[in-house]
């Protein structure tokens, strides 16, 4: 675990495109150990089918960021400040872009790339599935906007709106798949791909708002997600089953892990008040504030998205009602089981209140972002 968050902390930190993919990969062996050594009955095929999908789709990260290092210039560099001022050939700069895309589309997931996750998720034990909902996967976001928005801006304003359309459909199609998963881990990974769509949209806007909003929901699901599957390992700890058509009438035997099961889906489904809430909006604003795209698009997008919307409090609450409601009762949950203990309620008071509170006041993380969003979109407008 100190491994991957040695690659995650130098990724993020990196302000040279080399250092950034020296970080990228070997972040990826510590998740592949995690999930190969402590994962379920099948972890070595989940194991296998993550590190082909992430590792094999970064194999044009060092091309790509070689090529720009060496482009046009007597003296070559790979600084990211450098290369935010250097300007491509377009058919070049596409061919980069899609290079980069490529490999962060994987990461993130993006829709037809996303089927390693939940392969990954149930095979996982739920200490790893929490690591990898919190950073990993924003890992896939961080790069569109640090290397595709910034650096490469001409392109980017070929593919945004194809960005905008994939992550409309991403946001509905994850929605009666993960309604048809009766695995509890698989169920709430379906909903991580749904709420990717949004930060797709979020970076295909291309706008102040939208790229922020992008960032607060990768924030928001970090939290989460996180939360979610934490809960699914005390759940498990307590039932020895992640089968939802063997869980139910739960409620009462365990009141607190029920309550807090309660809390953190409302949150993923953005009711009002919690950190969901307050991205979604943004993220669509910023796409209806795009002059570049028409009136017709901006209203079918927001359509579709509006559907994947309303689809989120279907599955979710569902999710709940097999597990704590209802006359069946898991036959390992034996009459001396414990409810949530302080070690448990600390860990999930301590995610809680970070949704609460961006929630109620964005502003809490949106300051560090807004000069860096500020800048990417201003050097994007003005290289148009």
């Amino acid at each position: 675990m100190l491994a991957m968050y040695s690659g995650q902390v130098g990724l993020f930190a990196s302000q040279d495109i080399s250092l950034s993919f020296l970080m990228w990969e070997p972040e990826l062996i510590p998740v592949y150990l995690l999930l190969s050594l402590w994962g379920g009955k099948r972890r070595l095929y989940a194991a296998t089918k993550f590190i082909l999908y992430t590792a094999g789709s970064s194999v044009s990260l060092p091309m790509g960021a070689l090529t720009m290092g060496l482009y046009g210039s007597n003296s070559p560099t790979l600084d990211f400040e450098i290369l935010a001022n250097r300007s491509y050939p377009i058919g070049l700069e596409v061919i980069l872009y899609l290079g980069f895309l490529v490999a962060y589309a994987a990461k993130l997931p993006m829709v037809p790339l996303h089927t390693w996750l939940p392969d990954t998720h149930g095979e996982a034990h739920y200490s790893t599935c929490m690591l990898l909902a919190g950073i990993p996967l924003k890992m896939g976001g961080y790069g569109l906007i640090r290397i595709n928005v910034e650096l490469l801006p001409h392109a980017h304003s070929i593919f945004a709106p194809w960005l905008v359309v994939i992550g409309a459909i991403q946001i509905v199609y994850p929605a009666p798949t993960s309604f048809s998963q009766r695995n509890l881990k698989r169920r709430i990974a379906y909903s991580s791909v749904s709420h990717m769509g949004f930060i797709l949209m979020g970076v295909g806007s291309a706008t102040d708002i939208g790229v922020n909003g992008a960032i607060l929901q990768m924030i928001s699901h970090g939290l989460i997600g996180a939360a979610l599957f934490f809960l699914a390992g005390v759940t498990y700890d307590r039932t020895r089953t992640l089968l939802l058509d063997q869980m139910g009438g739960m409620a009462t035997r365990i009141p607190k892990i029920f309550t807090m099961f309660s809390s953190f889906p409302m949150a993923s489904l953005a009711l009002p008040g919690l950190s969901g809430f307050a991205a979604e909006p943004m993220i669509l604003l910023g796409m209806v504030n795009n002059q570049n795209f028409s009136f017709v698009f901006k209203v079918v997008v927001i359509v579709v998205a509006a559907i994947g919307t309303i689809l989120t409090p279907i599955y979710l609450p569902s999710m709940l009602r097999q597990m704590f409601y209802g006359y069946g009762i898991v036959k390992n949950l034996t009459s001396h089981v414990t409810d949530a203990g302080p070690r448990e309620i600390f860990i999930l008071i301590c995610l809680f209140f970070p949704i609460i509170g961006i929630g109620i006041y964005p502003n809490l993380v949106l300051p560090l972002s807004n000069s860096k969003v500020g800048f990417v979109i201003l050097q994007k407008y003005l290289s148009e």
